[in-house]
C-alpha cells in the first residue's frame, strides 16, 4: 500500500507541475487552485508513504516520478526539445527509481 500512495503521490507531483506552468504565476486562478490542490495532495500521500518506507528511498522515488514525468508532460504536451542527451538523462532517472524500488526491504 505504501508503494502505492507513493506511485500516487509522484504522479499528482507531474500534474501539479503542469497545472503550475499553465497557472501563469497564478494569474489564472482555476490552475492556481488545480495546483495547490494536487500538491498538498501529492505532499500528504508522500507522508503517509514514509511511514513504512525508508527516508531515503520514498523522496528519491516521489521526486524521480515527478521529474520524468515532468519531462514527458513538457516534451508530449509543451512541445519541449527531446534531444538525444536529455531523453538519456532521463532515462537515468527511470533507472535509479527503478533500482531504489528492487533494493527497498519493505
Amino acid at each position: 500500500m505504501a508503494w502505492l500512495m507513493l506511485v500516487t503521490a509522484g504522479l499528482l507531483e507531474m500534474v501539479w507541475s503542469y497545472s503550475a506552468k499553465q497557472s501563469a504565476g497564478f494569474s489564472r486562478w482555476g490552475w492556481g487552485a488545480a495546483t495547490i490542490v494536487t500538491s498538498l495532495a501529492s505532499f500528504l500521500l508522500l507522508t503517509f508513504a514514509m511511514r513504512n518506507l525508508p527516508l531515503g528511498t520514498a523522496y528519491a522515488v516521489w521526486t524521480g516520478i515527478g521529474a520524468l514525468g515532468t519531462f514527458l508532460v513538457g516534451i508530449f504536451l509543451l512541445g519541449e526539445p527531446s534531444g538525444f542527451w536529455r531523453v538519456a538523462s532521463a532515462l537515468l532517472i527511470l533507472g535509479g527509481v527503478i533500482g531504489l524500488r528492487l533494493t527497498s526491504s519493505e
